[in-house]
């Protein structure tokens, strides 16, 4: 057994437990990491819903893989390492769990299962590198969908987290040139998914909204409270990407067509026009959560959250997300 000198607080105290069968002091140790292991699984999974029962999958592997840790490792890559192999074993039990060809011609393709991240949920600490905000985003997110499980897994160990090629190589029981191998063909995938965006996820990372992000969110809410679709019309890029998700086909690229689609499926007309919203952040993105009153109700009930990706304060990209019995969101029901 590995000197308790050299493992560190956590380390030894985790071997006594294992050793002990302390389940309450296993929980204790473990839970700390719960958070960051959460972030990792759904930048895996890009599913909120999944990513907790792949949390809690881990904790339950280690747990039963309790006797296996000798502190060669530190306890927190071992974790990593359990949740990284969990992720990889549920995608390939799953058919349902890579992007699909969009409708829309030219349009890419559309990652049906996506889920918003709460920012609530975050590790608190906003140095560390798992919350970076550009290893959050929606987008990239959705990019990384669409390396395969393997390649995804490789890439996320070693460029969002940073690991040595050895160390993931470990963690994935490959051989480092295997390793290597797979994120250069990542890296290439990811730049074809992310043309305009910052590819050095290790370089400082941005944490919080910029005046301009709340200033728009503002105006988003303001159009909406008060009907306002011209004003609303006015905050879109007009080669807006528009998404509703889970809706399958909802995949719309001008701003003309996703304000019409609204329209015409009833929003904003008479007795759909009854708006109240709240502004947060999700995948530290800004966000409105919007309550409708119909006619005949006397509260505004939650209908959906939209995610809003500004480009020079125009909203490029809007994606909402169907919000209704939703109880992880932690948003009031009615207003």
């Amino acid at each position: 057994m590995t000197d308790a000198s050299l493992l560190g607080d956590d380390g030894a105290a985790f071997i006594a437990a294992a050793r002990s069968k302390d389940a309450a002091q296993f929980a204790f140790i473990t839970e700390r990491y719960r958070r960051e292991l959460q972030v990792h699984c759904y930048r895996m999974l890009a599913n909120y819903e999944d990513a907790q029962d792949m949390t809690q999958e881990t904790f339950l592997r280690a747990w039963n893989k309790r006797e296996s840790f000798q502190g060669r490792a530190a306890l927190r890559t071992w974790l990593y390492r359990i949740a990284t192999n969990a992720c990889l074993d549920f995608l390939e039990k799953r058919n349902d769990r890579t992007p699909v060809p969009a409708e829309l011609p030219d349009a890419g393709s559309e990652v049906r299962y996506l889920q918003p991240y709460p920012d609530r949920m975050l590790p608190e600490d906003p140095q560390e590198s798992v919350v970076a905000r550009e290893t959050i985003e929606l987008a990239f997110i959705v990019a990384v969908q669409h390396l395969p499980p393997r390649q995804r897994a490789v890439f996320i160990l070693r460029d969002v987290l940073g690991w040595p090629a050895s160390k993931a190589a470990d963690a994935l029981e490959l051989t480092v040139a295997s390793v290597t191998s797979a994120l250069q063909r990542a890296r290439v995938t990811m730049r074809e998914q992310l043309p305009d965006r910052r590819l050095d996820w290790r370089s400082p990372a941005t944490h919080e909204l910029s005046n301009d992000e709340r200033g728009v969110v503002k105006s988003y809410i303001d159009a909406h409270e008060h009907n306002d679709l011209d004003g609303l019309m006015a905050l879109l890029r007009d080669d807006l990407r528009f998404a509703m998700l889970p809706e399958p086909g909802a995949l719309i690229v001008t701003a003309e067509d996703a304000v019409d689609g609204w329209v015409s499926g009833g929003l904003f007309q008479r007795g759909h026009d009854d708006w109240r919203c709240i502004a947060t952040t999700v995948n530290r993105m800004p966000a409105a959560v919007l309550y409708l009153r119909t006619p005949d109700d006397p509260e505004y009930r939650l209908l959906n959250i939209a995610v809003l990706h500004i480009v020079d304060g125009k909203i490029a990209e809007l994606t909402g997300f169907d919000a209704t019995d939703k109880p992880w969101l932690s948003l009031p029901a009615t207003l």
